[in-house]
């Protein structure tokens, strides 16, 4: 028996129910409110479409008149990846400090003051948290977006997280499935490959998706990684076999399934971003997340007009995406219901596990408490006095961090010490005469002054530890702190872990330099 096709109108409108694309400046362009009155649900916000909380409400005010139900999501983790505060730095430390600290009720508080914070801007969708188990130590794009390499205490974490974030009435978006934590390849840029057996997968890396699901997480995120003990063929955004058969079927998720951004290069120079959405709603996945670099009208057109095509041809079924946009309305109607029942931050919303209330009252302090929390100090000297010299060991940014968020302790040190003088060093190089010559154009700059060295995963760049061990013998008075991953072993006269780079973290390490608190 042949299936009649929908009207043209239908078909299209399940279409842009399925996209979440975002767009350019700090208003909505004409485009995008005429697209949501044609059927269009969602919109994603980045750092370049927010300039205060109070644009960012009027904003999300201007969507609303178009459509009262519209998705608003954002890709604010908290820590390094920010998009409220991507002028400054986060006033919350990332994933990775709150795992340092491991105190399910903090983690839950933090996210429940940063999911009222959204709230009262409008949001209601939120890309995090990240669910991965930091397991390589190479990785280059999750890091301290984990809460760290330990499955058990990852599970806790990300359980409280999502229950913290729900309850002040945005919706979580666990990330990314099934794991993103052992890959040594970023995937904006190339295709990573997982190779690990059945056992490892279920055991380490699915056990805090598993938790995530348990608490009620209202989304869910795609990974795109190739895992051939799961499927060899398809990466897992477009895996029926991990989407389908794992996620929904195995695991039991019945809420919203997004994929990572389709114009990150592991999908779009393998398979294209029109090829690669139609694959991914086939394969089970419920919303395209696009708009990160392509955000204009053309790209939402190409990809609705892409699924309307596959739908016709007999590619991609009907009925699938029809499914795929009644979850995106149904998620619509929960935040509609969550905004009506109560103001954001009450202490009980629906989609929130029972019995999961903090024991921490959030605050506007809440993200400098548990920063403070998170640092670890080895060794010892008397707090300085006199303005330093702050080295910033510079990397370069993974695309979902940015460059354009500053991190260090250099402003909060210069807060604190006036006077206080900075340098960035960065290099490619392997080579100890790189590392020397770094190192000497340091030294100088600093002159008699006590120098602050800051890194950041400084075990995964050679010129940067080497450039390191040159400064600490010459001067091994330096302070160290370190902002990524802890790879490496404490160096230093002072050595401060802050297992994060947001702006509070470094405000937690410039009052350990200091020994001075305000």
């Amino acid at each position: 028996m042949t299936t009649l096709v929908s009207t043209t109108d239908t078909l299209t409108r399940d279409a842009l129910a399925v996209l979440q694309p975002g767009f350019l400046g700090t208003t909505a362009p004409d485009w995008l409110l005429r697209r949501l009155g044609e059927g269009l649900s969602s919109v994603g916000l980045f750092g370049r479409n927010i300039a205060s909380p109070e644009q960012l409400a009027a904003l999300t005010e201007r969507l609303r008149a178009e459509r009262d139900d519209v998705l608003v999501a954002i890709d604010e983790e908290g820590g390094d990846v920010t998009r409220l505060e991507v002028r400054n730095g986060s006033s919350f430390p990332g994933n990775y400090a709150l795992g340092a600290v491991d105190d399910v009720d903090l983690t839950r508080a933090v996210a429940r003051e940063l999911g009222r914070r959204l709230a009262e801007c409008g949001v209601n969708l939120n890309w995090a948290p990240s669910a991965d188990v930091n397991s390589n130590q190479d990785n280059p794009v999750i890091g301290v977006r984990s809460f760290g390499a330990d499955t058990a205490l990852v599970a806790r974490h990300t359980a409280a997280y999502v229950e913290g974030l729900q309850s002040a009435g945005v919706a979580a978006c666990t990330k990314h499935f099934p794991g993103h934590g052992d890959t040594s390849v970023d995937s904006h840029h190339a295709m990573p490959r997982i190779d690990v057996d059945l056992d490892t997968v279920h055991a380490r890396d699915l056990l805090p998706f598993r938790a995530a699901i348990a608490a009620g997480s209202k989304s869910v995120m795609s990974a795109h990684i190739l895992l051939p003990a799961l499927d060899p063929d398809r990466p897992a955004t477009l895996s029926p076999q991990i989407l389908t058969g794992l996620l929904r079927e195995e695991l039991g998720f019945r809420g919203l399934i997004v994929t990572d951004g389709m114009e990150m290069r592991a999908i779009a120079s393998t398979y294209g971003i029109e090829r690669g959405s139609v694959l991914a709603i086939a394969a089970g996945a419920d919303a395209i997340c696009v708009g990160g670099g392509l955000a204009d009208e053309e790209t939402v057109l190409r990809l609705r007009d892409a699924l309307v095509a596959a739908v016709r041809n007999g590619e991609l079924p009907e009925e699938r995406l029809a499914d795929a946009a009644a979850r995106v309305r149904g998620l619509a109607d929960w935040t509609l219901r969550v905004r009506g029942a109560s103001e954001p931050g009450a202490d009980s919303q629906e989609g929130t596990a029972p019995g999961t209330a903090s024991t921490i009252a959030p605050d506007t302090g809440i993200g400098l408490v548990a920063a403070r929390r998170a640092v670890r100090v080895t060794g010892s000297a008397e707090p300085l006095t006199e303005a330093p010299y702050v080295a910033a060991f510079t990397p370069v940014a993974n695309i979902a961090v940015g460059d354009e968020t500053p991190w260090g302790v250099a402003a909060e040190l210069g807060r604190l010490l006036p006077g206080t003088e900075t340098g960035s060093y960065s290099g490619a190089g392997t080579a100890g005469t790189d590392a020397a010559a770094l190192a000497g154009e340091l030294l100088a700059a600093a002159g008699d002054r006590t120098i602050v060295a800051v890194v950041r995963d400084a075990h995964r760049h050679r010129w940067m530890s080497d450039a390191l061990d040159a400064v600490l013998a010459a001067r091994p008075d330096t302070v160290v702190v370190e902002m990524g991953v802890n790879g490496a072993e404490p160096r230093g006269a002072l050595h401060i872990a802050t297992h994060g780079a947001a702006r509070v973290c470094g405000r937690a390490a410039a009052e350990v330099i200091t020994g001075r608190r305000e």
